[in-house]
């Protein structure tokens, strides 16, 4: 075979050359998650800190690393882990975005690496492969948690918590090692860490496990699913329990009714025909601008339909084609059920509900979950690997035939699911002889030999270039080569009783591997399409359907068609990622900050200023007091001196520009006294009724006075006062008072002390103009 030749080509110069050549869907897919990360990072760093990042740095300059500032609810969400993230970022680094970037392209990378790794354990080889994950890689539905930090801090450690965890449960179906519910456990615990919502991948992995490898009709698979991997469940109900106890203890509920039925079936409309289906497909092609946050979906009508019809299309085309299929598509189906129930019973009802169909982040985790489900329905399940050798030979009758199969045997079959299958080894198998699991743990399970060494618990998988090559005397062959007897496996002579292994197929013939049909010898990343089966997608199961005649004969066509279309929907997504990183690019905070920063450097020494909300697009006025200028500068490098009182503050306008205060609102009416106005002198106190009452709230207060020596004076109003210094000559006073009234007081204490005033306004700082 071409395996001797194989380690020269590997050798020396030639060895990325020689790997591609050999496993070229693995090179394509690798070149895939590069460009997908450069293209990402740009886009992300065209933008800048937005919204809700202002307000987790503002709490982390503020507090100090204690579990009660980690295991502070943020909008009622438990993220200990994003907290601990940014209190670290903004002590090293303040308000600078880069490490931020950093951050989400590395997530991005151990989560691109990690759904590559999970498909090819889960799904047939072929070149289709690298559908789902241009899918994953690409669809505008996961922008925002590329880009933006509030979002990507929860939504990434979520999305990699779904794929370690579905992996986990995989291996530990087909080969019942326990160290896999460890990565299970874990996995689940490291989302639930970053984001609450993290406890969907519970039932996730439940329903990926009933649909995809247990038998029969629904409800005789949820028991055969419960039976067999309890286990499983054991572990999940536990960790679900325990956080449910400590996220109930801490968070209000976030429960609402919608208004109508008809915000229900908008907001329906909405998500599943403006969001999710066009978001797989390369849509929306159109974005609506939401401020400083991603914007929004608003696909053109053409497109959406064309969407939907695409979309279909795919859904009858694969259960045409795959049994298995079907079931790929109900688990994406039921999952994307649960994140709609959850969305609309905490969205509808508010002042967001308007939109809240048309937000990706809230569904770029279903992104994970479609394209999964795409994999298995274009390239089916992956067969179990034949060298995995059952613990106990194949019951037999009386005369030695098969013996009937059981309800559960019959099942498996039925869903193309063999014990075989249940029996699969990963690459992280240790070296050994068969190790049968214990029957209480897993009654229908067996450990098969290995003769090769594993990655470790959180990235095993059975994988060809862990292999040994054929021609080692330990060798276990690639699951696509023809089978050998369990002799060959073990190592150990086959004795005079044994027959002879059959003659090797034709190289064009489908060889059978545990009870179902591989694809021809080919490289061991891609099988080689025969008139008997579609091309790009691997092999075909016995219990799949006949292919339509119409696609034998037109082939061609039908593969022109395919790649047109996949062409298509390659330059929709281009064009829709281009077009959010030019919204995204527009940041009023950046400049807003960035005027902020030039205007402190060049203030004279002493500057001194009163604190304000900043920018309504900058941060909302609902985080507050989150939104204040104290708080959001608090990480700048140069932080500006906040006051409550002095004699000439200065404000920040809107654009970020230092100005003078004025105050804006009512006055004192004009004093009686000639050139003096209101006088105060001889321990007496001035009465001053304003041209308008004021309410009891939050002012600010500026006197403009004459006086004739140093002392303290006091201002009253509505039976608070303040008392404030007195300078001789001509000085005015700014300061934060809380009351209410239409009349004002004032006296000094020096009773020799003559003060005169004509000015005096309560109201709310303004800059002047």
């Amino acid at each position: 075979m071409a395996s001797t030749g194989t380690p020269a080509t590997l050798d020396g110069p030639g060895l990325l050359g020689g790997w591609t050549r050999i496993h070229p869907v693995r090179a394509a897919a690798a070149a895939m998650i590069l460009v997908s990360l450069a293209w990402r990072a740009q886009l992300a760093s065209r933008g800048y800190l937005a919204v809700d990042d202002y307000v987790l740095i503002a709490r982390a300059g503020e507090s100090d690393l204690t579990p009660g500032f980690l295991l502070t609810l943020y909008n009622n969400h438990f993220m200990p882990g994003a907290l601990l993230i940014t209190w670290l970022v903004t002590r090293a680094a303040g308000l600078a975005y880069w490490p931020y970037v950093l951050l989400l392209t590395a997530a991005q990378a151990v989560l691109a690496v990690s759904f590559a790794r999970l498909l090819r354990t889960l799904v047939r080889p072929g070149w289709a492969l690298l559908v789902p994950l241009a899918v994953f890689l690409f669809s505008p539905l996961t922008l925002e948690a590329t880009s933006w930090w509030a979002v990507g801090v929860n939504m990434l450690p979520m999305q990699v918590a779904m794929v370690l965890a579905i992996g986990a449960q995989v291996r530990y179906v087909r080969t019942g090692r326990k160290r896999h519910l460890a990565t299970l456990a874990l996995a689940v615990l490291f989302g639930l860490v970053f984001f609450e919502k993290a406890l969907l991948v519970v039932p996730l992995v439940f329903l990926l496990t009933a649909f995809l490898f247990a038998g029969g009709p629904p409800v005789r698979a949820v028991l055969s699913t419960i039976r067999r991997y309890w286990p499983s469940w054991l572990v999940l109900t536990a960790i679900s329990l325990a956080f449910l106890a400590l996220y109930g203890s801490r968070a209000e509920s976030s429960l609402r009714r919608p208004d109508s039925l008809g915000e229900v079936l908008s907001f329906l409309w909405q998500l599943l025909g403006s969001t999710v289906v066009p978001g797989l497909l390369g849509g929306p092609w159109r974005w609506l601008p939401a401020g400083d946050g991603a914007p929004v979906t608003a696909p053109p009508e053409l497109g959406r339909w064309i969407a939907w019809a695409a979309f279909l299309v795919l859904v009858v085309l694969t259960v045409r084609l795959r049994r298995v299929a079907g079931r790929a598509w109900l688990l994406l189906a039921a999952y994307l059920t649960l994140v709609t129930a959850l969305l609309a019973a905490t969205r509808l009802g508010s002042i967001y509900s308007d939109v809240a169909g048309a937000v990706p982040r809230y569904v770029s985790d279903v992104v994970v979950v479609a394209a999964l489900c795409i994999g298995v329905a274009l390239l089916g399940l992956r067969p179990a690997p034949d060298h995995a050798v059952p613990a106990d030979p194949a019951p037999t009758n009386r005369d030695g035939d098969p013996a009937p199969a059981t309800g559960d045997e019959r099942a498996d079959a039925e869903s193309g699911q063999t014990d075989d299958a249940s029996a699969q080894v990963t690459a992280d198998d240790e070296r050994g002889d068969v190790v049968p699991v214990p029957a209480e743990a897993e009654p229908r399970v067996a450990v098969p030999a290995t003769a090769f060494s594993g990655h470790g618990v959180l990235h095993a998988e059975y994988d060809n270039d862990d292999l040994p090559p054929l021609d080692r005397p330990s060798a276990v062959r690639p699951f696509d080569a023809p089978p050998r007897r369990a002799d060959a496996v073990t190592g150990s002579s086959p004795s005079a009783a044994t027959p002879p292994l059959p003659p090797s197929p034709a190289p064009d013939r489908p060889v059978p591997v545990d009870g179902r049909t591989a694809g021809p010898l080919s490289p061991p990343d891609q099988l080689t399409a025969t008139p008997e089966q579609p091309p790009l997608t691997g092999g075909r199961d016995p219990d799949d359907p006949p292919l339509p005649a119409v696609l034998v004969r037109h082939r061609e066509a039908v593969s022109a068609g395919l790649a047109l279309a996949l062409v298509a929907a390659g330059l929709g997504t281009a064009w829709t990622t281009a077009r959010f990183g030019d919204e995204w690019a527009v940041k009023s905070g950046r400049t807003y900050l960035d005027t902020v920063q030039a205007e402190l450097a060049a203030a004279p020494p002493g500057t001194v200023f009163f604190d304000q909300p900043v920018p309504g697009d900058v941060v909302p006025v609902l985080s507050a007091p989150y939104n204040r200028q104290s708080t959001v500068f608090h990480a700048l490098p140069e932080r500006p001196v906040f006051v409550t009182e002095a004699e000439n503050p200065s404000l920040f306008d809107s654009t970020g520009r230092i100005t003078p205060v004025k105050v804006d609102g009512p006055t004192a009416q004009p004093g009686p006294e000639q050139a003096c106005g209101w006088k105060v002198t001889g321990g007496e106190t001035a009465r001053l009724p304003l041209t308008g009452p004021r309410d009891d709230w939050f002012w600010v207060v500026r006197i403009g006075y004459l006086s004739s020596g140093e002392t303290t004076g006091t201002f009253r109003l509505g039976g608070k006062e303040k008392r404030f210094p007195v300078k001789t000559g001509l000085h005015q006073i700014f300061f934060e008072f809380t009351g209410g009234g239409d009349t004002v007081e004032l006296s000094v204490d020096d009773p020799e002390v003559t003060f005169c005033t004509n000015e005096v306004a309560i109201g709310t700082p303004t800059p002047q103009q």
